[in-house]
């Protein structure tokens, strides 16, 4: 059986999504990025990154409740234990990165 494909689509997946990167990181100001993400992504998409970083900000605070916090950041339960999870648990730690660079810039 031929598996190449599979691999290419791979790999194509992992250059497209470095080159995606490569693309935010060469953003300057909150004006490019917000004229890059409004082309790049539909209003939904934004109001759920959005929602999603509102959410893991207040977890980190450590003074609500996931219900509270569904409520303040207008999310979904869901979506509030979900965050939780990924700065508890998950390896990326992409949330806990951001979140420590803001509090030491502060």
């Amino acid at each position: 059986m031929n598996d190449t494909l599979p691999r290419k689509a791979v790999h194509k997946a992992a250059d497209d999504r470095l080159a995606l990167y490569d693309a935010l990181l060469c953003l300057k100001t909150r004006e490019e990025m917000d004229a890059f993400l409004a082309d790049l992504c539909t209003p939904s998409e934004l109001r759920a990154f959005a929602e999603r970083w509102a959410v893991a900000r207040l977890l980190d605070q450590k003074l609500h409740s996931y219900r509270e916090i569904a409520a303040e950041a207008r999310a979904s339960p869901t979506t509030v234990v979900r965050v939780a999870r990924f700065l508890r648990e998950m390896p990326h730690q992409g949330y806990r990165l951001v979140l420590d660079r803001q509090k030491s810039k502060a």
